[in-house]
């Protein structure tokens, strides 16, 4: 985890995000990190610079092949965990981001990709 937010933050650095996105990408990214390894046990983070009609962002993707997540609504909601933390890792990397995708399957494993624009 620790090397992912390093990564995280190198890029958003060098692509002179400010100071709060670069927080923000460097939060998201250590949230989702920790649920693919804790819940989906391991998988790839993988960046990505994108560049679009001039603007730059970063998209961060998260790849399990864990036991998924049964009812995506319940896991986006402020306050659920299965586990013994806080509840807000999906739902707060979520608002901390431009862009949220997430595609599971129960049995199959997790992807999560977020992008933040600057």
């Amino acid at each position: 985890m620790v090397s992912v937010r390093q990564a995280v933050r190198a890029w958003a650095v060098e692509m002179k995000f400010s100071l709060v996105d670069q927080t923000k990408l460097v939060t998201a990214a250590s949230e989702l990190a920790r649920n693919t390894l804790i819940h989906g046990g391991g998988g790839s983070a993988r960046l990505e610079a994108l560049e679009d009609g001039g603007r730059q962002g970063i998209r961060l993707i998260f790849e399990d092949q864990g036991p998924g997540i049964e009812d995506v609504k319940l896991a986006l909601t402020d306050g659920y965990t299965t586990g013994h933390g806080l509840g807000l890792g999906l739902s707060g990397s979520r608002r901390l981001v431009n862009e949220f995708e997430i595609t599971t399957s129960p049995g199959e494993g997790t992807r999560v990709a977020v992008t933040k624009w600057k």
